[in-house]
């Protein structure tokens, strides 16, 4: 058996690995499954038909699970999918997803949810990534590996960040963050490249050279974007983190932040 205080309102149906801790007055719903060695704090609250997988630690107050802040969502049978390792902080909002966007919200391994960050219905978050105090992202947001959001920083729905981006502080994002790139501002632009991340993520020098040289191509020359990617493709193609950023400035809907 799960080791449960007395106190918690945990369902019959819920099914919980017998390494999983739950504290005082936490509540657990009937479609709640939560895997070895993770830990509820106290008042807590998993609800929905949510997967938590191993060794995460939901804190105090948080709320996962929820219905969406949708008016679309109609009581549909959709999901939260937790990975390994994450650390969801105090009051921190995860929510599942909508039939229109998929189904599923789904949120990687070793992330740091720190307190009063959301994530909405239907968004799709990779691993290492880290939200700090009051980063919200709107439903359908996506966001790559290794991505840092700074405090009270909002993402509009359907946006992409991608990999190893740094979002600074109070940045109000409405368009696709690339690969790398640091963004900032009131509607964010970006101000350079995430170097500091690279560097940590163990990036060569010659890796962070080719991205300076492929960021001085698309947002510092003088070229129409078409003309960049051609021009990057043809200087750096076949090396993987250009590869990377082609496809997904390449792939973009609602445009780049530039």
């Amino acid at each position: 058996m799960a080791q449960l205080h007395p106190t918690a309102v945990v369902h019959p149906e819920a099914r919980l690995h017998e390494t999983v801790e739950v504290a005082p007055y936490a509540v657990i719903g009937p479609k709640v499954r939560i895997g070895a060695g993770s830990r509820v704090g106290p008042h807590a609250v998993i609800e929905g038909d949510t997967a938590i997988g191993e060794r995460n630690r939901i804190f105090q107050f948080a709320s996962v699970g929820a219905v969406p802040q949708d008016l679309k969502y109609a009581g549909e049978d959709t999901q939260l999918v937790i990975g390994d390792e994450n650390i969801i902080r105090e009051f921190a909002t995860l929510h599942i997803g909508t039939a229109g966007g998929g189904g599923v919200t789904r949120v990687g391994h070793r992330n740091l949810f720190m307190a009063y960050s959301h994530v909405a219905h239907d968004c799709q978050i990779g691993s290492g990534c880290i939200f700090a105090n009051c980063a919200s992202l709107a439903g359908h947001v996506e966001v790559g590996d290794h991505v840092i959001f700074g405090g009270l920083t909002a993402v509009h729905q359907f946006t992409r960040i991608g990999k190893h981006a740094f979002v600074a502080g109070g940045a109000m994002v409405a368009m696709d963050v690339p690969p790398y790139c640091s963004a900032q501002g009131d509607r964010a632009e970006l101000v350079g490249l995430n170097t500091v991340g690279l560097s940590r993520h163990g990036f060569s020098e010659e890796q962070i050279s080719r991205i300076k040289d492929a960021y001085k191509i698309l947002f510092r020359s003088k070229l129409g974007l078409n003309e960049a990617l051609s021009k990057l493709k043809a200087e750096h193609g076949g090396h993987p983190e250009i590869d990377d950023l082609l496809e997904f400035v390449g792939s973009s809907k609602r445009g780049i932040t530039r």
